[in-house]
């Protein structure tokens, strides 16, 4: 296979959804149906938004399966990046019906609110796709507040060990802030919804 091909998965999935193929967006809603739900959650912190954003997504690649490139990425970025537009599209529509401009803490600043939503879903798509070893230190050391020793203890790993698996966890974090989504898509993926 070559270098940056796409896996098999991804190549078969368009194929069969260009075919009209239900079933086939039958699994690609069981694959990635709560990367969607809670990447759209995020950004948007409402249940009922992210769930038309979701039925949103799931309706564009239904109807448009050729605009996915597999030599662009997988089918899995693909799908986040068409979150992350619906969802930023959601947030500007929402901040442009707002009659008077004001939240009720002061001027709605939209832009501010998407970069920050973008990162915070990049993050949360970093965390998603990263080694499950790599998941479960950072879990325990951030969400169960377990120092390094505790995180080798249960992990059952050396500290060296734990200490790397948390530095590396970080530092892929730390590029959800350099790289947001809506800046990062390769060309032949600006299309608007």
């Amino acid at each position: 296979m070559a270098k940056n091909a796409p896996p098999r998965w991804d190549r078969t999935m368009q194929q069969r959804l260009a075919r009209g193929e239900a079933a086939a967006l039958g699994e690609l809603y069981d694959r990635f149906a709560a990367l969607v739900h809670s990447q759209a959650n995020r950004m948007l912190d409402d249940e009922d938004a992210a769930d038309l954003v979701t039925r949103e997504v799931f309706g564009y690649v239904w109807e448009n399966p050729d605009a996915y490139d597999p030599k662009q990425g997988s089918m899995r970025a693909w799908v986040a990046r068409i979150t992350h537009r619906q969802s930023v599209r959601r947030l500007r529509d929402a901040a442009a019906g707002d009659d008077d401009g004001y939240g009720s803490d002061g001027p709605v600043d939209v832009e501010e609110r998407v970069r920050r939503a973008s990162a915070a879903a990049r993050a949360d798509y970093i965390v998603a796709s990263m080694p499950a070893s790599l998941r479960a230190a950072l879990q325990l050391a951030y969400i169960q507040r377990r120092d390094y020793r505790q995180t080798a203890a249960d992990l059952g790993v050396t500290e060296d060990e734990a200490r790397r698996r948390l530095r590396l966890g970080l530092q892929l974090l730390s590029t959800a802030r350099a790289r947001p989504l809506e800046g990062s898509s390769p060309p032949g993926y600006g299309r608007a919804l």
